[in-house]
This record gives C-alpha cells, sequence and structure tokens, in this order.
C-alpha cells in the first residue's frame, strides 16, 4: 500500500446470436470435458492439469449497462480472459477473480487457464439486447467520467496569478487569488526574517509537511486547536512549520529551515497547460481538500468520503497513531459495481498484473477491491482505450508516485507532472470518447504551500472523531483542508468559468452519483454541489482541443528562488 512517508492466453470469437445465456467450462487438455465445447494445448502428465471456469452476472443485459465475468482457475500460472469483439485482453490472478464488462453487441468471452500441466479454456456469452441509448440530455449525455489526482499543490501556489492571466484574455478577474490576499508576511522558522509569496524560479524544492500538526499550526502559529484559531484566522504558520522541517529533516526538507519555499507560487509561463486548461474550461477559487492533513487521509476521502475517522496513515514509522484501515466502509467503486456502473483504475507506477497489492493505487486500502483485480490496468492503455472507445463510464488514473515521480509532489520535477497530465488530456481530446466525456484534474491536498483561503466547515462524514494522540491539535472532521486546484475539462465546460461555492473534493463524488443515480457514500458528499453548475450541455468546449505544450523547466535543490 502507499505509505508516502516522505510528509495459458484465453482466446475469443465473435458469436453475434440472440441465444439466452451459456456458460461453458472445459477441463484441461488431456483430460474428461463437462461441455460439448473441447480445447487444446499441451500437457505435461507430470503436473496437475489447469482447470479454470468463467461465468458472467447478469448473463442478459440491454445495451449500454455492465455485466461482471467471474473466473475461478486451479492449477495455473497465468489466467486470461478474451473477447469475441476486439483483440484485447485481460490478465488476472493465477486463481481468477472478477472483470466487469460493457459489450455493446452479444459477446463471447473466453478464459484461458495456462500452467504447468497445460492449457484449458472456457467460455461464456453475454447476451446483449436493443441498441446504445442516443446521445442523452442534461448530465445523461455524459458517458465517461475520468478523475486524476496529483499531489500536493495548494490554490494560491499554482493559480496566484489567476486573475493576470484572464486579463490578458480579456475574461473577467473574479478569481479569489494572491492579487486579494492583501500584504502576506509571515514569520520564519530560524528568525531570519518575515517571507512574502515570491515568483519560484526552480521547479525543484525539498519536501514539505501537510500533516495534522503543522497543517493546524500553519492556520495558526500559535493558537492551532480548531475553535481557537480566531476570526478570520490568521494564515500565518506556513514558513515557520516548513522551515522546522527542514531543520528537523534536512534529508527530505533541504536546507531551507527560514521556510521560505512554502510561500513560492508559480505563473503561466511555468504551467501554460494548467493556466489554459482552468480558463479555456473551468475552476473554482473555493475548492478545498476534505481534511486538514496530509495525502493517505484526502485520499480516502476521495475514493470514500471519509477516513474512518484517521488523521494520519501511522504505521511503522509512526508509533503514536494507529496503521490507517478502510475496515468495510465503501468505495465509490464499490458502490459502481454493486449497480452495474462499469468503472477501471489505471495504475501508473508498479503496475503488477492480477497482483493488487504491489500496484501504485489507494484503492487497495479497501479489501474489497482484492476481488476485482481485472479492473485494474496499466495507465498506459488509457490512450487506446479511448481510441477504442472503451473507457469505462467511471475512470481513475493514478499518477506516478514511486517509479517516474510524475505525480508533481515536492522534490519531483513539476514540467514532468504536468506534460504527464497533459498527454492523458490529449489522448482523450483525440478520441471517439471526448464528445461525451468530463476529465476532473485536482490535487490530494496543499502540500504545505502557502494559501490565503482558510478551511471552511464541512460536515463530518460519519460522526467518528479523529483518532488523535496526546499532543496533536484538537479538531473534529467537520472542517475542510486548504484549497487546491481545479480544471475541469470537458466540451460541455462552460468557457471561462469560475465557481465560487464551497466544496471539496468529495464533490467528484457527488457528480458520478447525481449522474447515474446513485445514493451517497457518506454525509459528506452528500452535502456537496453536484457540479452541474459548470456545465452548459450544448458543448460550447467540443472544438477546444489544442492544449499548449508544458515546457522544460531549471531544476536545482541547493538556493531560492
Amino acid at each position: 500500500m502507499l505509505q508516502r512517508q516522505r510528509c495459458p492466453t484465453f482466446v475469443l470469437a465473435a458469436l453475434m446470436i440472440g441465444a439466452a445465456f451459456i456458460s461453458l467450462s472445459t477441463t484441461s487438455c488431456g483430460g474428461g470435458s463437462n461441455s460439448s465445447q473441447s480445447s487444446t494445448g499441451s500437457h505435461n502428465p507430470a503436473a496437475a492439469s489447469p482447470t479454470v471456469t468463467i461465468a458472467a452476472n447478469p448473463a442478459s443485459i440491454t445495451a449500454g449497462k455492465s455485466a461482471t465475468l467471474s473466473v475461478t482457475a486451479t492449477n495455473a500460472t497465468q489466467v486470461v480472459i478474451s473477447d469475441s469483439a476486439d483483440s484485447n485482453t485481460e490478465t488476472l490472478a493465477a486463481t481468477g477473480g472478477t472483470q466487469t464488462v460493457t459489450p455493446s453487441a452479444t459477446t463471447t468471452y473466453t478464459a484461458t487457464a495456462t500452467g504447468a500441466g497445460g492449457t484449458t479454456t472456457a467460455q461464456t456469452i453475454v447476451t446483449v439486447s436493443g441498441s446504445a441509448p442516443a446521445p442523452g440530455t442534461g448530465i445523461s449525455s455524459v458517458s465517461h467520467i475520468i478523475i486524476m489526482m496529483q499531489e500536493n499543490r495548494s490554490f494560491d501556489h499554482y493559480f496566484g496569478h489567476l486573475n493576470e492571466y484572464r486579463a490578458s484574455l480579456g475574461l473577467s478577474t473574479d478569481v479569489d487569488d494572491l492579487s486579494n490576499a492583501g500584504t502576506v508576511s509571515m514569520p520564519s522558522w530560524n528568525g531570519t526574517g518575515n517571507i512574502s509569496p515570491y515568483h519560484l524560479q526552480t521547479q525543484c524544492l525539498g519536501d514539505l509537511t501537510p500533516s495534522w500538526q503543522e497543517s493546524h499550526n500553519m492556520v495558526n502559529l500559535s493558537s492551532p486547536d480548531e475553535g481557537k484559531w480566531g476570526n478570520p484566522p490568521p494564515m500565518n504558520g506556513f514558513a515557520s512549520m516548513q522551515g522546522g522541517y527542514a531543520e528537523h529533516d534536512p534529508s527530505s526538507g533541504g536546507f531551507d529551515v527560514a521556510g521560505m519555499r512554502a510561500l513560492g507560487y508559480y505563473t503561466s509561463t511555468d504551467i501554460p497547460f494548467y493556466y489554459w486548461a482552468a480558463t479555456t474550461f473551468a475552476t473554482s477559487d473555493r475548492w478545498f481538500s476534505p481534511a486538514l492533513t496530509r495525502t493517505q487521509i484526502n485520499r480516502m476521502y476521495l475514493l470514500a468520503a471519509t477516513s474512518n475517522g484517521y488523521a494520519y496513515p501511522g504505521g511503522s514509522g509512526d508509533p503514536t497513531h494507529p496503521p490507517l484501515n478502510m475496515g468495510s466502509d465503501k468505495s465509490i467503486f464499490q458502490l459502481l459495481q454493486e449497480n452495474n456502473i462499469s468503472w477501471k483504475i489505471y495504475v501508473t507506477d508498479n503496475y503488477v498484473a492480477g497482483d493488487l497489492s504491489h500496484m501504485d493505487t489507494y484503492e487497495n486500502y479497501f479489501p474489497w477491491a482484492f476481488g476485482y483485480v481485472g479492473n485494474f490496468a496499466d495507465a498506459s492503455t488509457f490512450a487506446t482505450d479511448a481510441a477504442n472507445g472503451t473507457l469505462p463510464q467511471v475512470a481513475m488514473i493514478e499518477g506516478g508516485y514511486t517509479e517516474s515521480y510524475s505525480d508533481e509532489h515536492p522534490q519531483n520535477p513539476i514540467d514532468k507532472g504536468a506534460q504527464y497530465t497533459r498527454s492523458m488530456v490529449q489522448a482523450l481530446m483525440s478520441s471517439p470518447s471526448w464528445s461525451s466525456s468530463v476529465f476532473f484534474i485536482t490535487y490530494d491536498e496543499g502540500g504545505g504551500f502557502y494559501d490565503h483561503v482558510p478551511p471552511v466547515s464541512m460536515p463530518s462524514p460519519d460522526g467518528i472523531k479523529p483518532h488523535l494522540a496526546p499532543g496533536d491539535p484538537t479538531g473534529d472532521f467537520d472542517t475542510t483542508g486548504f484549497r487546491v486546484p481545479l480544471m475541469v475539462i470537458s466540451p460541455f465546460t462552460i468557457p471561462g468559468y469560475v465557481s465560487h461555492n464551497n466544496a471539496d473534493f468529495t464533490a467528484m463524488l457527488k457528480f458520478i452519483e447525481t449522474r447515474f443515480s446513485l445514493p451517497p457514500l457518506t454525509k459528506r458528499d452528500a452535502a456537496q454541489i453536484d457540479m452541474t453548475e459548470f456545465f452548459d450541455w450544448s458543448a460550447p468546449n467540443l472544438a477546444s482541443t489544442n492544449p499548449p505544450a508544458q515546457p522544460s523547466l531549471a531544476c536545482y535543490y541547493d538556493h531560492l528562488p
């Protein structure tokens, strides 16, 4: 699981028939068969023959709906599902697994199990009746929802000069960015004088800490307990907390014991793709991370609209806090599965077919997910799925956290992250899926970077109090974290739109729930805006498919700015 402690081949043939569900199962090569179908392949008499079964539930669907394939195998080293519609295959665990499919016509699915004892296959048919619905009106026009969440950047840190960019395009300057922050001057950690916002010249920075304690001190340096921040809170502890972190852990925080890096920002010249996306399409200046703490907790809110009471990830490196455990909490993907809504998680780093425990995905905090490993794919297949028109109804792209370092986390180069994000957006825009898609780009938390807008009140998701240790600032899960950047990219997005309504990023769950008529996961996502304010269903941005390139930026760690 992600604990960033830095702050036999299957063969399918097309069957276009109107018959009812057929489930065909065979034993391994050289053995008897319990089906009228036979299989061929090699057989080693010294080894146990593999077996495989496959079944679909439901076996008959109407066009546009999904079915779940369940595969069970024994004595196999490889299990693959293929279908009669195309050449795509999905690799499951050696014991089998599940795969959600949304065929547009009656399709035969073949499970192939290969082992030392030979190869065997089994087939099932999903019968599709009717035709895919015509393009809808309103929110039903959206066929694909994609979420990509990068790491640890605040709104002012990335979009602090958005008004300046908008003015250059003749647009309104009503964004609450740094131009509305007034005079900002906050104490350094090492007493070398106060620090104000400035333009960063390097994309490479020492790490920062956004954990519960430090984030509360960032709101009010001398009075971090919730309820004692003052009105308005001074928002004066960013530099001090990050300077202290560098002094405590220079291997991560670097040389900057003053905390100067916390006040740095970028402009449209540095990250032109993001400024273009936020302005050609839409953004919000009241978009918050759900919890005033670090990555893992906020990622649980993205998936389940709660962290089950955890304020810290805990674990072996943190003996004072219990390790994060989502228990029986339901993620949005389980909710989708239960309602036959197709979904897939595209994994950028450490993708291992059939082995969820080693993949860089936060969904592996949910035990339920291990039964659906076939719904996880290498992120390199996203562009192929988009081009083939086979994207699921809901997709999430996990960034490059531990191998490619394309997640924009401090210490990682932001140009690489922005280039990667742009490549995913461009793949969608260049595909037939673009005309019915919504692509959300956002960030999991502020990362310790300055933002001038205080957290806001939100309902506690489930009434569970935070698991805190003695000395931690007191508080509850009825307060958001800091603002983070948002880009709402879609043909349907209102050009240049800026939302000023308070929301945290569980609003993306609310949008999914609204689109597919699903119940909320917790009181937190239930309370969010449904995000329909961002859209004009006449698709005014359909032709906005030429994003600017992300330039390479200077990278050095030994001085600022």
